[in-house]
């Protein structure tokens, strides 16, 4: 075959049938003879015959609606990427019929994430996108959903619970595994290390608590434990003088410490704190490229970011459903984005990434 496109027409005349036998084999509806459907199979393959998915889109002429549970990112400037992946992704499938309505939750605020959720359930939209970042809060909704036929994608938090259509995001695990990987490279002596989440609710964090399962498991399966003290920390800035009083006291009582590792974008807080206390040596490992934390790269004192790829979770998780809605297409139930290491020297590479 030459490199033309394969039309369902061509493939009936090459098996000696009409264009809807082709269609019904194709579809897997009406009956056909089995010796005729292996023929037809058999052809379809050597013609590599792919349907045109966005023709038959733009002929339908139908409208979606697709609910977008996502963090203001007025709050937590991280997701702001994720909003603008949303909106890119609304821009480039306008044209197929889909509308993306976006309710927006303060980040650490349950009942506000509760009381969007509910919103966009009274929507009935005919899909959702939504980051599960309040995992108790979450079940409920997504089991209410499940009993609507309201498919679901989840992005940035895994809920390996409830089935989902698909998950966009990073494999929280290796993340974890990979910033204790990154710390022991540079540190082969005994000394002590600090695991911080900050602001977050960890018992109602299931990413989180995967992560910092992946980076304890790197010290015990290689064998690391009794060289290396690991030191777990919540911290909280509603109160910052408590908060820098914390950290105060985590430093003079680990005059070892030579690694801080951030399970969530606000490394720059500890950044801006041991810049504050003019405190070098301590490696700072953290995640994404928030403007605060490309600051502290810059500067040097945040020495790796695992990059997560927020804006490409936005967008891929509204591709996603619009395959599975508009297009047919059957969607992978896992979609693990890379997981980039970002430096001062490579660090200007991903600036700006379309």
């Amino acid at each position: 075959m030459d490199k033309r496109i394969v039309r369902i027409k061509d493939i009936a005349e090459k098996a000696d049938v009409s264009a809807g036998t082709v269609d019904r084999v194709l579809h897997n509806r009406g009956r056909v003879a089995e010796d005729v459907k292996e023929r037809i199979l058999t052809i379809i393959k050597e013609m590599k015959y792919e349907p045109n998915y966005s023709a038959r889109a733009l002929g339908s002429n139908k409208a979606y609606t697709i609910g977008a549970l996502i963090p203001d990112y007025t709050y937590d400037p991280y997701w702001f990427d994720p909003k603008n992946g949303i909106d890119k992704a609304e821009k480039d499938l306008k044209q197929y019929g889909i509308t993306v309505n976006q309710y927006q939750f303060i980040p650490d605020n349950r009942e506000s994430f509760i009381e969007k959720a509910e919103e966009v359930t009274e929507l009935r939209p005919d899909g959702i996108v939504l980051a599960p970042i309040f995992y108790k809060e979450t079940l409920p909704f997504l089991e209410k959903w499940k009993k609507l036929k309201i498919p679901f994608v989840t992005f940035n938090t895994q809920i390996e619970d409830v089935k989902s259509l698909s998950y966009i995001g990073q494999d929280s695990y290796q993340s974890g595994f990979l910033a204790a990987k990154l710390f022991h490279y540079g540190h082969p002596e005994s000394c002590s290390v600090l695991l911080a989440h900050i602001d977050e609710d960890i018992s109602n964090s299931a990413h989180l608590l995967k992560k910092e399962q992946g980076f304890r498991s790197y010290f015990e399966q290689n064998n690391l434990i009794d060289q290396y003290t690991i030191r777990r920390v919540e911290l909280q800035r509603r109160d910052y003088l408590a908060f820098m009083k914390q950290l105060d006291n985590i430093v003079e009582d680990n005059p070892d410490l030579k690694c801080i590792y951030v399970t969530t974008s606000k490394g720059y807080e500890i950044a801006a704190y041991l810049e504050q206390r003019n405190i070098e040596g301590i490696k700072v490992i953290g995640y994404d490229l928030v403007p605060k934390n490309i600051y502290y790269i810059n500067q040097g004192i945040i020495s790796f970011v695992i990059n997560q790829h927020p804006r490409g979770q936005g967008y891929r998780s509204v591709h996603q459903l619009s395959d599975h809605l508009v297009f047919k297409k059957k969607v992978p139930p896992i979609k693990y984005l890379p997981l980039d290491i970002i430096t001062k020297e490579n660090l200007s590479y991903y600036l700006n990434e379309v």
